[in-house]
């Protein structure tokens, strides 16, 4: 062969020796030799690999890795968790269908519900803390049911097996985005959940430098679902997948930290003059904290929610005036960050619907990291001193 020939295929083999690396390999190949025909319909029918948006070796490793977390049989790994969330909805629905959703969650999947309702998709949005009105809006058309555990912004928690018991009475399928609890908190399958999603970009990342998604439920829904999955192209990179595999090995040791964190900030919070309300499960004053430490394996969550004084002057000098924690437009990662849901939100719903879901200029949200807690409580109260009213 001609050298313009042979170099294209020089130093490609696998190599000998290196079948036992320490940690796995990145498969950044967009296709796989395939043999003959026979072998094409074996990869294309499952036997894997032969195209990567179908199938990859990091995907498959990671999907394996949370699968064993939340007690599932089976996990495709997505894009991101709007992905996995987009993927789950749209594989599952049809016109004609009424879903049930919870009123309190991830503002995104409340526009992508406006998208649903276009298809022909009948809605309800509900108070799921409330068992009774929750009850009342199922109906023999209820195809879906989706919630968070901790509800988003304002940690209200929800008794997932009263919830799944209800709706499967109906013979609809329960869908839980875990993201803010985690399967080191609860693990919704156990409490009769169908089908538990994550925004892998948050806990499971860890380090705010991956983005990605997640669905977990059982071999026969995940089979339903890889359709709308590959069509959708949800399918996430071998290099986000790799990193996301590296971060569970640490997950633990994070979430323990950052939950035990979360705990003692809320308290430290509670004491302070400036603080109107705090919002966080381990409080006894919180609505549910008895139901959260019934069903909680361990802490409480990491996002905890406050209310400060309604002045969006004084919020932008607070958050100014911090020197640890920082603003910034995700979650869930190893140290600390603020968001300011109102700001979040203002271009997707009107004031009036913002303060229907509890959100107002002096609403505040902090995920816990794992620093010194003893410097995060210092922190946040030297920067709540701008709420002084002798300023």
């Amino acid at each position: 062969m001609k050298e313009n020939t042979e170099i294209l295929y020089k130093g490609t083999e696998d190599r000998e020796g290196a079948l036992h690396p320490e940690t796995p390999a990145i498969y950044h190949s967009s296709a796989y030799i395939i043999e003959d025909t026979k072998d094409y319909d074996f990869a294309n029918n499952g036997g894997k690999y032969f195209y990567n948006r179908t199938a990859n070796p990091n995907r498959d490793g990671l999907a394996e890795a949370i699968s064993y977390l939340e007690n599932g049989e089976s996990t495709l790994v997505c894009s991101s968790g709007m992905g996995a969330i987009s993927t789950t909805l749209l594989g599952l629905l049809k016109c004609g269908d009424h879903a049930v959703f919870n009123k309190s969650i991830y503002g995104e999947t409340i526009e992508l519900i406006e998208i649903l309702k276009g298809f022909g998709v009948h809605v309800s949005l509900v108070d799921f803390t409330n068992i009774k009105e929750f009850e009342n809006a199922m109906k023999e058309s209820t195809k879906i049911v989706y919630t968070e555990i901790i509800a988003n912004p304002l940690t209200l928690v929800v008794d997932i097996e009263k919830i799944s018991k209800i709706a499967h009475s109906f013979g609809a399928t329960v869908v839980v985005d875990s993201t803010f609890t985690t399967p080191f908190v609860i693990k919704p399958l156990d409490f009769g959940a169908d089908i538990v999603i994550h925004s892998l970009t948050k806990f499971f990342g860890g380090h705010s430098d991956v983005t990605g998604g997640s669905i977990t439920a059982s071999n026969e829904i995940i089979k339903k679902l890889k359709q709308s999955y590959l069509l959708l192209g949800a399918s996430l990179d071998a290099n986000s997948a790799w990193l996301l595999q590296r971060s569970i090995k640490t997950m633990g040791l994070r979430m323990r930290a950052q939950l035990d964190n979360a705990v003692l900030v809320a308290e430290a919070l509670s004491k302070n003059p400036h603080i109107q309300c705090v919002y966080h499960p381990s409080l006894e004053n919180h609505p549910q904290h008895a139901l959260a430490s019934q069903i909680f394996s361990y802490g409480y969550g990491a996002m905890i929610s406050f209310s400060v004084e309604n002045n969006r002057e004084k919020v932008d000098e607070f958050i100014r005036r911090l020197k640890v924690i920082k603003y910034l437009g995700t979650l869930g990662g190893i140290r600390t960050t603020l968001a300011h849901p109102a700001t979040a939100f203002r271009n997707e719903f009107t004031e009036e619907e913002l303060t229907k879901m509890g959100i107002h200029e002096g609403l505040i949200r902090i995920s816990t990291g794992a620093e010194d807690v003893g410097d995060l409580i210092e922190d946040l109260n030297q920067a709540l001193e701008v709420f002084n009213k002798a300023q």
